[in-house]
């Protein structure tokens, strides 16, 4: 068991029953925070297969770091289910110290089960469709702000806590495809920044993480990939892992960041090099 720089807090990471914020919300736990994982159905995890149930994700966190963990579900593009979800937590934990806006992803009206992981069929700035985009703003910036909304208070009451939004580097460029998706991320970035501005005198810290290519079994779905890339070590030009993304998100929400708020920070390996 690792140093417990999060003895004591209690962290709710959004879309964590796979991918990034799976290995996210095991990270927090295993520096000693308890820990909300979060997906839209029960079984959200079996979408690539990465367990067979929330309720197993929360059992194998727990049971791997000897910590409390709570399994909570509920489609956050709805206010009251953000609500409803939020009261569960509190319930069991009294309140929210950490939290993670990983929720998202470029996943369109057909979800995770269509062609391509979920994609839009098509995805530029002309020809997508309507459906696909209010479906991809809806599950990453309607999910942001409708959670955000529900916890920051408890937080500018107590004059602490730690917002941090998952974005992407997506939302940092212009590109032909993904364009909803980086649109949505533009967006949840912008939000993040006034966010903190309105938070910055209670001392509540929001800041975003921009990740480039992060190896997760949907990525792997979703796209062709190189083999070559799928390495740890070595020239940066390889893809990225969960694991960097969680060690980011711990630098964010400890005393290692005391005096930074409002910020982008890029996981890419030095993908994108102009300002954010």
């Amino acid at each position: 068991m690792g140093e417990q720089r999060l003895a004591g807090k209690v962290a709710w990471v959004t879309g964590s029953s796979r991918g990034i914020g799976r290995v996210v919300a095991d990270h927090l736990a295993g520096l000693g925070a308890k820990v909300a994982v979060h997906g839209t159905t029960p079984v959200s995890t079996r979408a690539f297969d990465e367990a067979e149930s929330l309720d197993a994700v929360a059992a194998a966190i727990a049971d791997r770091h000897g910590g409390d963990v709570l399994a909570v579900y509920g489609d956050l593009t709805s206010e009251q289910v953000v609500k409803d979800v939020v009261a569960q937590i509190r319930a069991r934990f009294g309140r929210i110290d950490i939290l993670v806006n990983n929720a998202g992803g470029d996943i369109g009206s057909q979800g995770t089960s269509g062609e391509r992981a979920g994609k839009p069929v098509v995805n530029d700035a002309v020809e997508v469709s309507i459906e696909d985009v209010r479906t991809v703003l809806e599950r990453n910036l309607t999910t942001c702000i409708l959670v955000c909304r529900e916890v920051a208070p408890e937080m500018m009451q107590r004059n602490s806590g730690w917002i941090v939004t998952i974005g992407s580097i997506a939302g940092l460029g212009g590109h032909r495809s993904e364009v909803i998706y980086g649109t949505a991320k533009a967006a949840v970035h912008e939000y993040t920044r006034c966010l903190a501005a309105q938070m910055r005198p209670y001392g509540v810290y929001a800041n975003v993480i921009a990740p480039g290519e992060i190896i997760t079994p949907r990525f792997v779905a979703s796209r062709p990939t190189k083999e070559e890339r799928k390495v740890r070590t070595g020239a940066l030009t390889r893809y990225g892992w969960p694991e960097e993304v969680a060690r980011c998100v711990e630098f964010l929400v400890t005393e290692d960041s005391s005096y930074i708020s409002g910020q982008i920070v890029r996981v890419d390996g030095g993908a994108q090099l102009f300002p954010a």
